[in-house]
Parts: C-alpha cells; structure tokens; sequence
C-alpha cells in the first residue's frame, strides 16, 4: 500500500469523526493506519495468537485482528484507487464551454493541504516501550505458567499417594512443617 492511500484513508477517518462529532482517537488511527502501511510485509496473526496465555487477551486479539481486516481492505479498495479524470469535453457539449471552463479553473485552482504525520513520532517511543514491557511480561507470565504446572503436578502427586502416606513420609516432604508441628508440641501449644 503506498504512503498516498494511507494518507487518505486517515483524512478520511479524520472527517468522518468529525463529521459524527466525535473525538478523534489520535493513538488508535495513527497505530492502525502505520499497522496497514506495515502489512505489506505480512503479520503471522496464527504466530502471535499462539502467544496468548488468557481468554481475555484472544478475545482483545480476535478484536484487533477483525479491525485490522476491516481497516486493511478499506485501503486496499476504496482509499488506494485515484479519482476517475473528468470529462471536461463532456461536458463543454451539454452544459457550455464557458461554465464548464469556470468549474475546471476552480477544480484546477485548489491545492489539497498534505498531510504531515505529527501522531506517530509522538507515540512511537511509548509504543516501543510498551512492546518491550509486552515481552518482558510474556517471559515473566512463561516462568510463572512453568511453577505453577510444575505445582500442579506435585499437588496431584500428593493427592494420588495421600491415602497411603505415612505421617514421616509426609514430614520428609515437607520438613517445615514437621518442625512447626514438634514446636507447637514442645511449646504445649495445641492451637485452641
């Protein structure tokens, strides 16, 4: 997709919101028209969804996705193709050569402003940050997963020997609690 389709695809949005007499979600077109513009190298959205740990971020995931996809062939079709010429012989044959050469001097005459893009260097930096605080929480949240299984299985272990688990068995496991218990005894404290 080329710079000019992006351009126009975010001007378009621009009058559109304002048209609706909204505010404008600087942050999220900005992201969204620079994720477009990016998209010509290809997203792996299966890689990426592969990543996510919680049924809340699939769903947040599948969210973006599904406007991404939107946003995506709204560029590809209607923002990126250029305006039909005019006609302007047509036209000099059904309405006059005098008034049709009025109309194409003004459409001649006027200068579409271009756009500069003031958004992305602004949140670029935030997003580079968020991103690395992104995967520094995926490493945290991959060790955290790996206690807990690990946890788990120990806990099903427990549960699977429990009925046949003699007391010292149990304390050699637990040797903390052993020695909690011999000090409540000790100390003739039976915890009533």
């Amino acid at each position: 997709m080329s710079g000019s389709a992006a351009k126009i695809a975010l001007e378009s949005a621009v009058e559109a919101a304002g048209k609706a007499g909204k505010a404008i979600d600087w942050d999220g077109l900005g992201k969204a028209v620079r994720g477009a513009t990016k998209a010509k190298n290809g997203i792996d959205w299966d890689g990426l969804g592969k990543l996510l740990v919680s049924d809340t971020a699939r769903k947040e995931f599948a969210n973006l996705r599904r406007a991404f996809d939107d946003v995506n062939q709204q560029l590809q079709t209607k923002f990126s193709m250029e305006p039909k010429p005019i006609d302007w012989e047509y036209y000099k044959k059904g309405i006059g050569e005098k008034l049709v050469n009025v109309y194409k001097q003004g459409y001649e005459s006027i200068e579409l402003p271009k756009f500069v893009d003031t958004v992305t260097p602004q949140y670029q930096p935030k997003f580079d940050a968020l991103l690395k605080d992104l995967k520094e929480a995926e490493q945290k949240s991959r060790k955290e997963s790996e206690r807990l299984e690990k946890e788990i299985a120990e806990v099903q272990e427990l549960k699977r020997k429990m009925s046949t688990m003699t007391a010292d068995e149990y304390f050699e496991k637990y040797p903390e609690l052993k020695k909690k218990f011999d000090d409540e005894i000790r100390n003739d404290f039976w915890g009533y």
